[in-house]
C-alpha cells in the first residue's frame, strides 16, 4: 500500500526551494529519515519520512518550489504505517491558510501570473498605514492571502496598487512594483542610491552571490536599522567568580561530558535583569503606541554558520538549568550548522544575546534583531588590573554591549538593566533567585 507524503507545516515560510533529494526509488528509508532538504530565507532544514517504508515514487526535484502542503514523495508500507503516515502528512496539508479557499476569485481566471510590462506611469499616491490594508475597500481587491499579508507588513493599500493579474488580480509583483516606484519617486526618496560601480575597470574580481540565508539577513538588518531607532550601551562585567566556577566543575566527573561555556551564565543573568525589566522582554506595536510584555523567555542565540548567521531560539529558558542550557544551546548551534533547524526553532525569540566569544574584541554594536526591543552583545573576556581599594588585583572581565529601541526603552532604564545584569554576573547566587 502506498500513501503520499506531504511537506509539513513550515511557518511563514513560502514557495522554499528544494535544494537537495535524500533518497531515490527503490530506497528503503525508516522513520525520520530524511527525504529531502529545502531552504527558506531564514535556514535549511530536512523533510523527514513519517513513516518506514520504500520509496516508490519521487515528486519533486531540485530548485523546485513547494509549500506546505504540497505532495513530495510516495512511500510503500503496510497498510498500518502507511495510515498512520498519511495522517501525519496530512497535518502539513490541514495547516495551510484556510483562508485561501475564501479568497474572492474573479471571472474567468486563467493565467494569474501574467505580468504587465511596465508598471503604471502615473505616480501613484503614497501608501496608507498597514491597518489599511485589511479595511472593508481592499476586501474589494482580488487577491489572494499571500498577497494581503506582504501588503500588510509593507504598509500598502492594495486598493492604490495597479492589477496584472489575469481578471484583475493583484499579485505580488505588483504590490512590489508599487513599492519599488514610490521610493523611486522624487517626492519620496530621502536617501540618494547607492552608486553602481564597475570595479573590474580597476583590476581582476571575482562576484560570489550571497547565499539565501544571507541575502535575507542582509534585508532583514537593514529594516531593522531603518526602522528601529538604535542606541547602545557598553558596560565591563566581572565575571571572575564565574570562570572560577566553572573550572571547578571541569573537575567533577559529572560534568565531564558538559560543554559549559560562558554564554549559559550570560542566559540566566539576563533572564534575571528580564524579569526586573519586563520592558526588555517585549515589542512595540506595528504602529508604535503599545509595548507588549511577554511573560515567556524564549531567548535567541546568534549562531554563525557557513551559511550566514541564524538565531535559533531556546524556548522556555528560564525553566533550564545551567547544564540544561548548555546542552540545548549546543544542540541548536550543532542544528544550525547542519541544516537541521525546524521553522519553530527560528521564531518567537523575547531577547537576543550575540557572543563573539575569544574573537570578539572590546565591543561592538549589534542590531536590534525586530521585532525584538533589545539585543545583548557579549565580547572578548580579558584579565585586567582592578583596584580593590588596598591594590590592584587581578579580573576576568567582559565588554558587554546593550543595544535598544530607544522608541520603548530610555537610557535610564538602560542603564538600571545593564547594572542588575553586571551584578548577577559578579554574584552568581543572584542567578539562583
Amino acid at each position: 500500500m502506498s500513501a503520499e507524503v506531504k511537506l509539513p507545516d513550515i511557518g511563514d515560510a513560502e514557495d522554499v526551494e528544494v535544494i537537495e533529494i535524500c533518497v531515490a526509488p527503490g530506497d528503503s528509508v525508516a522513520e525520520n529519515d530524511a527525504l529531502i532538504v529545502i531552504e527558506s530565507d531564514k535556514a535549511s532544514m530536512e523533510v523527514p519520512a513519517p513513516f518506514a517504508g520504500t520509496v516508490a515514487e519521487v515528486l519533486v526535484a531540485l530548485t523546485d518550489r513547494v509549500n506546505a502542503g504540497d505532495a513530495i514523495m510516495r512511500l510503500e508500507a503496510s497498510a498500518a504505517e502507511a495510515s498512520a503516515g498519511g495522517e501525519q502528512a496530512s497535518d502539513g496539508a490541514a495547516a495551510a491558510p484556510a483562508s485561501a479557499a475564501a479568497a474572492p476569485t474573479p471571472p474567468a481566471a486563467n493565467d494569474q501570473t501574467k505580468l504587465a510590462a511596465e508598471p503604471p506611469k502615473p505616480a501613484p499616491p503614497p501608501p496608507k498605514p498597514a491597518a489599511d490594508a485589511a479595511s472593508p475597500s481592499a476586501g474589494r481587491v482580488y487577491a489572494g492571502p499571500a498577497v494581503r499579508r506582504l501588503a500588510r507588513e509593507l504598509g500598502v493599500d492594495l486598493t492604490a496598487v495597479a492589477a496584472t493579474g489575469s481578471g484583475g488580480r493583484v499579485v505580488k509583483d505588483d504590490v512590489k512594483a508599487y513599492v519599488k516606484q514610490v521610493l523611486t519617486s522624487p517626492a519620496s526618496r530621502t536617501i540618494a542610491p547607492m552608486e553602481e560601480i564597475d570595479f573590474s575597470r580597476f583590476g581582476s574580481i571575482e562576484i560570489v552571490p550571497l547565499t539565501r540565508i544571507r541575502a535575507r539577513g542582509a534585508s532583514n538588518l537593514h529594516r531593522a536599522w531603518q526602522h528601529v531607532v538604535h542606541v547602545t550601551q557598553h558596560e565591563d562585567a566581572d565575571v571572575s567568580e564565574v570562570e572560577a566556577f566553572r573550572a571547578s566543575l571541569r573537575h567533577e566527573n559529572e560534568f565531564a561530558d558538559v560543554k559549559l561555556t560562558p554564554l549559559p551564565f550570560f542566559v540566566k543573568a539576563c533572564i534575571h535583569a528580564l524579569r526586573k525589566h519586563p520592558q526588555f522582554n517585549a515589542s512595540l506595536n506595528a504602529a508604535a503606541t503599545m509595548l507588549i510584555h511577554k511573560r515567556y523567555y524564549h531567548i535567541g542565540i546568534a549562531v554563525d554558520t557557513a551559511e550566514g548567521l541564524v538565531v535559533p531560539v531556546v524556548r522556555d529558558a528560564n525553566r533550564l538549568g545551567l547544564v540544561e542550557l548548555a546542552e540545548e544551546i549546543a544542540n541548536l548551534s550543532q542544528a544550525a550548522r547542519e541544516k537541521r533547524l525546524k521553522p519553530d526553532d527560528l521564531q518567537g525569540g523575547s531577547f537576543t544575546i550575540s557572543s563573539l566569544g575569544a574573537i570578539g574584541g572590546t565591543g561592538f554594536t549589534p542590531i536590534v534583531n525586530a521585532p525584538e526591543v533589545a539585543i545583548l552583545g557579549v565580547a572578548r573576556l580579558d584579565t585586567r588590573p582592578v583596584w580593590d581599594g588596598a591594590g590592584f588585583q587581578p579580573r576576568q572581565i567582559v565588554p558587554l554591549s546593550l543595544s535598544y529601541d530607544h522608541r520603548a526603552i530610555n537610557g535610564a532604564e538602560a542603564g538600571r538593566f545593564m547594572a542588575d545584569l553586571v551584578q548577577a554576573l559578579a554574584d552568581i547566587r543572584r542567578l539562583a533567585l
